[in-house]
């Protein structure tokens, strides 16, 4: 099958996140026609792992990462495109001389953050020696084509938080008789207001989700209340820093107006922290053949590859989907199969330039 076509049969055929059974039974097909030294299927639920050995036994090994999980609302974040280039990738492979081994990974559960965590936890990776691991992600707003570089964090860590605050109700014309958290509920909000840090060193951002207190019963004074917010910051550490610090002010506040609190975490990602030494070097070898930018402040939304690099030294980049196209998530938002090519050819370049 032409890879554009390939393409275009997943993007048909979106799976959300856990339920990749068509994306996973098509990659299988198609690494099965290419042979690998080992092939592991359902992998963290439906992940697929293909091994190509070198053929020299003391070569290291390099993985290679795409995503393969739809939104709701259909393949609109690109994750059927990085399928296909890894797919294409892994048939030139084939009939490659290897100076490293390689591990490509086809990864389920990016968009609710939980994939990269299964696939680490697996073992396989470790089982590999894996020395260095690498992903891509497609940018709308970028000239289409161009390898888009960040030597520090790529992609923001973010993480939701929902505090849930439970009080008393009473009748309403009695209110100080009950445990009312609407006043909790609105110093929280005012204070995760001033969390916001602009500075690319020390970023960090609360938006404000979704808040309830009460129910529309106009003889109720309100029992229970909660918020939810969505943290960022461009470093783990910051990341930390600023659970740390909107934890502390809610629980202080909970105490100060007799609340109970409870609190759950929701799609935590971690930052994609690149090695700069690495970043350097795909500078290097990307610069004669591609458009290349630097970037100097990483963007705000998040990866799971971050967990990838928690683990392992990697990098994680761009490839420019077009200035004019629509934005990631759009509902008009589809695939640039332009740009397969060139991205291809960033692995291709990577597996045969860089060293380790």
């Amino acid at each position: 099958m032409d890879i554009i076509e390939l393409r275009k049969t997943l993007h048909k055929h979106p799976d959300v996140s856990g339920c990749e059974i068509f994306a996973h039974d098509l990659i299988v097909d198609e690494l099965r026609r290419l042979s690998p030294t080992a092939l592991h299927d359902h992998v963290g639920g439906y992940g697929v792992v293909a091994y190509w050995q070198s053929p020299d036994p003391d070569a290291k090994c390099i993985a290679f990462r795409a995503d393969i999980d739809a939104l709701p609302t259909g393949h609109r974040c690109g994750h059927d495109g990085h399928t296909a280039i890894l797919l294409q990738f892994a048939r030139r492979l084939s009939c490659s001389d290897l100076c490293y081994s390689v591990l490509l990974i086809f990864q389920p559960e990016e968009e609710t953050g939980k994939g990269a965590k299964k696939i680490v936890k697996s073992g396989l990776m470790q089982k590999y020696n894996v020395a260095a691991v690498f992903g891509l992600h497609n940018l709308p707003g970028f000239p289409e084509g161009r390898v888009v570089l960040n030597r520090h964090t790529f992609a923001a860590a973010s993480c939701g938080v929902h505090y849930m605050l439970h009080g008393r109700s009473t009748h309403a014309s009695t209110p100080e008789l009950g445990v009312n958290p609407g006043l909790a509920v609105a110093e929280i909000i005012n204070y995760f207001n001033t969390l916001n840090v602009a500075s690319p060193a020390h970023f960090k951002q609360s938006t404000l989700v979704c808040c309830r207190v009460g129910e529309e019963a106009f003889g109720t004074s309100a029992g229970d209340g909660e918020v939810m917010f969505t943290l960022r910051a461009f470093t783990n550490a910051t990341m930390v820093e600023l659970m740390e610090q909107a934890d502390r002010f809610v629980i202080k506040c909970a105490a100060s107006h007799g609340l109970e609190l409870s609190k759950r975490m929701r799609e935590p990602f971690g930052a994609t922290e690149n090695v700069p030494e690495l970043v350097d070097q795909l500078c290097e070898i990307f610069k004669g053949s591609y458009d290349v930018e630097l970037m100097s402040k990483p963007f705000r939304w998040s990866e799971d590859f971050a967990e990838y690099l928690k683990e392992f030294p990697g990098a994680f980049f761009g490839v420019g989907s077009g200035k004019n196209h629509v934005e990631l998530h759009h509902p008009d938002y589809d695939f640039p199969d332009g740009i397969i090519d060139t991205a291809v050819g960033c692995f291709e370049s990577i597996l045969k330039s860089i060293k380790l």
